[in-house]
């Protein structure tokens, strides 16, 4: 069975940064996960990285292939017009992850290592949403979590066997079908239909 790619269907885009970092490895594991999730950007906010340092993470270079943003703090971070921001914080409201339904166009947050999200920043998200774990996690895996949950909750993958090691039903091809005519007023000739 030939592989299914799930890019070349899915319609929006994402992008996700830190706020607030101050290990350069977390930044590099992170933009490294985003690249091959196929993100369209990545940003820091209020970030002590070095990019030299982040490199040792981030062998492929990302930077070099996707859109990297360094904004100096919350008072200079910017998106683009219509992208929602979402917060990955462990809060009592953050809605779980595996009942989020992500936005079409957004941009992930995650907070720095030590710390939570600042309250600046949260207050600005339209959505926030925890993993459902015992405590928290290391914020690169936190990232590659969500940006998996992503490319799942968009489908392009045939349902799971229902027993463990069952092999999957086969996806088939979706075929368009011929035009259909004359669905409304004069869909078919430009004309409206005399009434009798």
């Amino acid at each position: 069975m030939a592989a299914v790619h799930w890019g070349a269907s899915v319609r929006g885009y994402f992008g996700i940064g830190i706020a607030g970092v101050s290990k350069a490895m977390n930044v590099g594991s992170l933009l490294r996960s985003a690249h091959a999730f196929g993100a369209s950007f990545t940003f820091t906010i209020a970030a002590a990285y070095e990019r030299r340092e982040g490199k040792l993470a981030d062998t492929a270079d990302t930077p070099s292939s996707v859109p990297f943003y360094e904004f100096a703090d919350a008072g200079d971070f910017r998106l683009p017009v219509g992208c929602a921001l979402v917060g990955i914080e462990l809060t009592d409201e953050a809605i779980d992850l595996p009942r989020f339904h992500h936005p079409r166009a957004c941009a992930y947050l995650l907070g720095a290592e030590r710390t939570s999200l600042p309250p600046e920043i949260l207050a600005r998200c339209d959505h926030v949403v925890k993993i459902p774990t015992r405590f928290s996690i290391n914020l690169a895996l936190a990232g590659a979590l969500v940006m998996y949950d992503r490319i799942l909750s968009q489908g392009g993958y045939p349902v799971r066997p229902t027993r463990p090691g069952g092999a999957a039903p086969a996806m088939t091809k979706h075929v368009f079908g011929a035009p259909r005519r004359g669905r409304g007023k004069g869909h078919a000739t430009g004309k409206s239909k005399a009434k009798s």
